[in-house]
């Protein structure tokens, strides 16, 4: 059985921010967004965690391993460093999208993403280094099947950018509907998804389905452990046996 533990990410009143005392250069938020997203990929990093940016003021991060400590000196480290403050909630549950959802509820209990008042809230709680095993993580690496032949080399950028995206999309809610996972693109023609433990079959299914629903075609490789670090690296080696033999599925046992 696995045990996700996802941390949800929000940064404090920072809608109003942005428009505060009056509208702030789309670049100067730009910059700021990626900024924190990468400092927070490597502060979550360097704990064996991953961070996907999902919406950017919004982030969520797979956190296995870290306690209740690791998330409150990544929060000081923050607020010392931004002129915004990030709120966490944890949570943890075997499949990734409830764990997400408990972090939701709790987050959105302690008051609004855009309510002045709310600062550095931190809630939930982590698993115990008890309840840890070597098989609490499972994340699949999806790979566009040759996609600087079809897209990159053949179409302009935009148009690439277009197909890649669409294949990311209907993805991501096979992926949710149907196996309750989460699943985040990571630039190029890459997709991390943080999973329930599925069959090959499963996988297979998945692929199938984006390929009829918008022509994109996947492989996939799949690694577990107790870290999203070591599930992570896991994925990649079984992503690389998918290009060095053809296969659309490689799960490492």
């Amino acid at each position: 059985m696995t045990n996700t533990q996802i941390t949800l990410i929000q940064l404090d009143n920072y809608g109003p921010w942005t428009v505060t005392p009056e509208p702030r250069r789309e670049v100067d938020l730009q910059t700021m967004q990626s900024r924190l997203y990468a400092d927070l990929s490597q502060l979550f990093g360097n704990r064996d965690g991953y961070v996907f940016f999902s919406r950017f003021d919004n982030m969520i991060a797979v956190t296995n391993g870290l306690d209740t400590d690791d998330h409150a000196l990544i929060q000081e480290s923050v607020a010392n460093r931004y002129p915004v403050t990030i709120s966490l909630s944890v949570a943890v549950d075997p499949a990734p999208i409830a764990a997400l959802g408990t972090a939701t509820d709790q987050l959105q209990d302690a008051g609004s993403a855009q309510d002045k008042d709310r600062r550095s809230i931190l809630r939930g709680d982590p698993l115990a280094d008890a309840d840890r095993t070597n098989d609490d993580l499972h994340i699949a690496h999806f790979d566009v099947n040759d996609a600087t032949g079809q897209y990159t080399d053949e179409l302009n950028e935009f148009d690439t950018f277009i197909n890649i995206e669409q294949g990311y999309a209907e993805l991501m809610r096979y992926m949710r509907r149907a196996h309750d996972s989460l699943s985040f693109f990571v630039g190029g023609d890459n997709v991390i998804a943080v999973c329930t433990p599925l069959t090959t079959e499963e996988y297979e299914d998945a692929i199938t389905h984006v390929r009829e629903a918008v022509g994109v075609a996947l492989k996939v490789g799949v690694g577990h452990g107790a870290t999203a670090q070591d599930a992570g690296m896991d994925a990649k080696h079984a992503l690389e046996a998918c290009r060095h033999d053809g296969r659309d599925v490689v799960i490492n046992d």
